[in-house]
């Protein structure tokens, strides 16, 4: 072996850890046991890309799990008037939006013919029963109370999705705050339903309008209006990358859930979380 070949490794440092008889390793504390042993393929003969598929939608798991302890965080401190640490928080959730969306990219080099080969084990499961999705959904305002009966089986998703469908949203968090600092905001805002999902207000609009006429004056809230953007321009780029995912995968099939498929999430595209703060932009 030559001299150079024999010196291609790197020495341990002697004040590295080696000895884990009594002592926290990576493993334990991630529980990688656990964690590394929950990628459980059906098919039989096991299909070499199901790895792929499920390693993909749980790790969107956890990255929504994520979502939903900032996006939780952000609305208690939005009602506690800490708008800074908020921000940091959907700043947060910006940057775990955009790794999702590029997470798209891997799974879509599953092709027809390879998904055909294993979709059938997957029954009726589907994406669209995702339980922390649709929490996530429900703290931005789309709401819908129908779809609690897809999680009846499912009593810890139920608490979950129940919660997040009777919390204030976080653009109802945003409102009451502005309502708090002074702004115009009308009672009937502040005082509505928030288990009903959030629709256009064009009373709201001025308000905007006087925001972002004169950032300076209102820098707090028009900083916090763009951030809220952002947000929502991130999960549509979310929404179509799915959609574009799902079409080169599986074209317009019936998705194994039970819905149109793609046609469904092409109508997903048309929701809105913070309509006025797009519609200010033709006021101005």
């Amino acid at each position: 072996m030559s001299e150079g070949v024999e010196r291609n490794t790197r020495a341990i440092e002697g004040t590295v850890v080696t000895d884990f008889a009594d002592r926290m390793t990576y493993g334990g504390y991630l529980d990688l046991g656990t964690l590394l042993s929950a990628q459980r393929p059906l098919s039989d003969p096991e299909h070499h890309d199901e790895l792929l598929f499920i390693v993909q939608h749980q790790t969107t798991e956890l990255w929504l799990k994520l979502v939903l302890h900032e996006l939780a965080a952000a609305c208690r401190l939005l009602r506690e008037d800490q708008l800074a640490p908020a921000l940091k928080c959907i700043a947060r959730v910006k940057h775990i939006q955009k790794t999702l969306t590029e997470q798209w990219s891997v799974l879509a080099t599953l092709t027809p013919a390879e998904y055909g080969q294993f979709r059938g084990v997957l029954g009726h499961a589907s994406g669209f029963q995702s339980a922390q999705y649709r929490a996530v959904e429900f703290t931005l305002g789309n709401k819908n109370a129908a779809m609690l009966r897809v999680f009846e089986s499912e009593p810890a998703s139920l608490e979950l999705v129940r919660a997040a469908l009777e919390a204030p949203s976080l653009y109802d968090e945003f409102l009451r705050m502005l309502a708090r600092s002074g702004y115009p905001i009308p009672a009937e805002v502040i005082e509505r339903d928030v288990t009903q999902a959030w629709t256009y207000r064009p009373e709201l609009v001025p308000v905007f309008v006087a925001i972002y006429a004169d950032p300076q004056t209102h820098w707090a809230a028009y900083e916090t209006c763009e951030e809220l953007v952002d947000l929502e321009d991130d999960f549509q780029l979310w929404r179509f990358r799915h959609l574009k995912t799902v079409e080169r995968i599986i074209g317009h099939k019936t998705g194994t859930g039970g819905s149109s498929g793609a046609s469904f999430l092409q109508r997903a595209l048309e929701l809105t979380f913070f309509p006025e703060l797009y519609a200010v932009r033709t006021e101005l």
